[in-house]
């Protein structure tokens, strides 16, 4: 996938108190993706972006677009992550 492909599949970080304690405690992130995008390509962006693993992507649809759920794997920490994609 190339680079710019990837930045149109995930537009940013989505920040709320719930996905912040999801981070501590689960070690996962939440990005506002293209609505198209399948969790296939989501987790080809977030891996190819962050350089990370990804175990596990869960999708919803909300008022404001469509929301991923990346749960990443044990060995990567979803707090450094976040702090490149730009949650703090």
């Amino acid at each position: 996938m190339t680079p710019s492909l990837r930045h149109r599949i995930i537009l940013h970080a989505y920040v709320t108190e719930k996905s912040m304690d999801e981070m501590e405690r689960q070690n996962k992130l939440e990005f506002v993706v293209d609505h198209r995008a399948t969790r296939a390509q989501i987790k080809s962006a977030v891996e190819g972006l962050y350089q990370c693993k990804v175990q596990k992507i869960t999708t919803k649809i909300v008022r404001s677009g469509k929301i991923a759920t990346v749960r990443l794997a044990k060995e990567f920490s979803a707090e450094d992550i976040g702090s490149r994609a730009g949650v703090f």
